[in-house]
């Protein structure tokens, strides 16, 4: 059995990774990190396990490796606290503010001899391994073009739009002051294009519009070249129906090749290939899997190697994509709209 702690105990972790790891024969949870004291007897009673305020007290507690599911600033110190003190840790993605935290936590954790995951949970998900089986197989020729929507309303501007005064939802507000749906949510679906095509990004360029008041754009398009020819488009909003009474999303993925294409919708909830041998329907599953990340990460665990495991390289890179295209259309912000 694997000890772990967790850090950050937010909504994410409070519906995906402890209940979890709780699950997981392989893993056992025993300590929980929450800075805000006013939440500690709360979230003792409801997962029975012992909660910390105080981070030192917390890393004593006697576990192997840290869960990092705080808001994304904290990410750059949690990481730093684990190596001081000798733990391997999972990181929730974005894996850091920026490219410079990222290299200094991944160097930091490498020359400590400790290994470094970034939770793209969306990997594990059946409707991504499939899509990996089926691109390494071939069974559409050479994929040439991968688009890849995730539109939605980041769970609304408003807590309740039928409430006067309107309260901003201060979940979607904390995401777009962190950097916006790309740095925040597109980093899953460049870590997707990266991993399905085996090939790197050379070139970038983005587009995008500020459909609310942030400093970030709020529905973006990212382009992004392939050493092996591939083009992927990314397209992520946070903006879409965001003040509507009845929102709407949309969460697709398109992969087209040289001798068919594969195509997911999941709110059709569709998932098929097509090629010359006829149309084949795969079973229907959401994009995310924990349990399926964590199977790996406990795998990863006992046997002292990365295996499946996405890699603190990997959430550089996506974090070095994303931010870069946030930034690149903050810098043109003033331009964009001239002609």
């Amino acid at each position: 059995m694997i000890k772990v702690g967790l850090m950050g105990c937010g909504v994410v972790a409070t519906y995906g990774h402890i209940p979890t790891i709780m699950k997981n024969a392989e893993l056992e949870l025993v300590a929980l990190f929450e800075p805000d004291v006013t939440r500690k007897e709360q979230l003792e009673a409801a997962h029975e396990i012992p909660v910390f305020t105080d981070e030192d007290a917390f890393f004593e507690a006697g576990f192997e490796a840290v869960i990092v599911t705080s808001p994304a600033p904290a990410h750059y110190s949690n990481i730093r606290a684990a190596a001081r003190y000798g733990k391997h840790v999972l990181c929730e993605k974005p894996l850091a503010m920026d490219e410079q935290e990222a290299e200094a936590i991944i160097k930091l954790m490498k020359d400590s001899g400790l290994m470094l995951f970034t939770a793209f949970d969306y990997r594990f998900s059946p409707v991504a391994q499939t899509i990996k089986s089926i691109v390494d197989q071939g069974a559409i020729g050479e994929v040439r073009s991968l688009r890849l929507h995730y539109v939605w309303n980041c769970h609304g501007k408003y807590t309740d739009s039928k409430v006067i005064p309107l309260q901003v939802n201060a979940r979607r507000e904390g995401r777009m002051l962190e950097g916006g749906p790309m740095v925040d949510c597109g980093v899953h679906q460049i870590d997707l294009a990266r991993w399905w095509l085996g090939s790197e990004v050379t070139s970038q360029h983005s587009e995008g519009v500020w459909v609310d008041e942030y400093e970030a754009p709020d529905h973006m398009y990212l382009h992004m070249n392939h050493e092996n020819g591939a083009h992927t488009l990314v397209e992520i909003s946070y903006s879409y129906s965001f003040t509507a009474l009845e929102p709407v999303s949309h969460f697709e993925y398109h992969l087209i090749g040289t001798e068919g294409i594969i195509q997911y919708n999941r709110e059709a909830k569709l998932f098929e290939m097509r090629n010359a041998a006829g149309t084949t329907v795969f079973p229907f599953y959401k994009e995310k899997n924990f349990a399926g990340m964590y199977e790996e990460f406990a795998q990863a665990m006992a046997s002292g190697s990365t295996g499946n495991m996405p890699t603190g390289t990997d959430g550089l890179l996506a974090t070095r994509i994303a931010r870069t295209a946030t930034d690149d259309l903050l810098r043109r912000r003033d331009t964009i709209f001239t002609l």
